[in-house]
Protein backbone atom coordinates (compact mmCIF):
# COMPACT_ATOMS: atom_id res chain seq x y z
CA UNK A 1 0.00 0.00 0.00
CA UNK A 2 2.85 2.31 0.74
CA UNK A 3 4.15 2.15 -3.30
CA UNK A 4 0.82 2.95 -4.42
CA UNK A 5 0.76 6.04 -2.10
CA UNK A 6 4.20 6.95 -2.91
CA UNK A 7 3.11 6.16 -6.82
CA UNK A 8 0.04 8.20 -6.92
CA UNK A 9 1.90 11.32 -4.69
CA UNK A 10 4.87 12.02 -6.97
CA UNK A 11 2.79 13.12 -9.99
CA UNK A 12 0.45 15.18 -8.30
CA UNK A 13 3.26 16.90 -6.46
CA UNK A 14 4.37 19.07 -9.52
CA UNK A 15 0.93 19.72 -10.62
CA UNK A 16 -0.17 21.41 -7.45
CA UNK A 17 2.92 22.87 -7.33
CA UNK A 18 2.29 24.23 -10.32
CA UNK A 19 -1.40 25.34 -9.40
CA UNK A 20 -0.21 26.72 -6.19
CA UNK A 21 -1.58 24.62 -3.48
CA UNK A 22 0.27 23.51 -1.01
CA UNK A 23 2.81 20.52 -1.14
CA UNK A 24 0.81 18.41 1.55
CA UNK A 25 -2.29 18.94 0.67
CA UNK A 26 -1.75 17.91 -3.12
CA UNK A 27 0.08 14.99 -1.48
CA UNK A 28 -2.32 14.21 0.82
CA UNK A 29 -4.91 14.13 -1.61
CA UNK A 30 -3.66 11.86 -4.08
CA UNK A 31 -2.19 9.64 -1.28
CA UNK A 32 -6.00 9.46 -0.18
CA UNK A 33 -7.33 8.31 -4.51
CA UNK A 34 -4.44 6.01 -4.55
CA UNK A 35 -6.27 4.12 -1.26
CA UNK A 36 -9.48 4.67 -2.47
CA UNK A 37 -9.16 2.88 -5.96
CA UNK A 38 -7.49 -0.04 -3.97
CA UNK A 39 -10.12 -0.20 -1.44
CA UNK A 40 -12.72 -0.16 -4.44
CA UNK A 41 -11.49 -2.34 -6.65
CA UNK A 42 -11.13 -4.86 -3.76
CA UNK A 43 -14.83 -4.04 -2.70
CA UNK A 44 -15.95 -4.62 -6.02
CA UNK A 45 -14.20 -8.30 -6.49
CA UNK A 46 -15.48 -9.46 -3.13
CA UNK A 47 -18.55 -8.28 -3.95
CA UNK A 48 -18.67 -10.35 -7.13
CA UNK A 49 -18.18 -13.33 -5.25
CA UNK A 50 -17.88 -13.22 -1.74
CA UNK A 51 -13.87 -14.19 -1.76
CA UNK A 52 -10.63 -12.20 -3.05
CA UNK A 53 -8.11 -14.23 -4.34
CA UNK A 54 -4.00 -13.10 -5.55
CA UNK A 55 -5.37 -12.17 -8.93
CA UNK A 56 -7.96 -9.76 -7.52
CA UNK A 57 -6.23 -8.15 -5.21
CA UNK A 58 -3.13 -7.71 -8.18
CA UNK A 59 -5.94 -6.69 -10.35
CA UNK A 60 -6.60 -3.98 -7.44
CA UNK A 61 -3.70 -2.69 -6.92
CA UNK A 62 -2.10 -2.67 -10.91
CA UNK A 63 -5.54 -0.35 -11.36
CA UNK A 64 -4.13 2.60 -8.62
CA UNK A 65 -0.95 2.52 -10.42
CA UNK A 66 -2.51 3.04 -13.57
CA UNK A 67 -1.81 0.22 -15.40
CA UNK A 68 -5.58 -1.39 -15.99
Amino acid sequence: MVAVVVASVMGTIGAGAIMGIELWKSASMAAILGVAIVLEGLARAYITDGKLDADEINESFSKANGKK
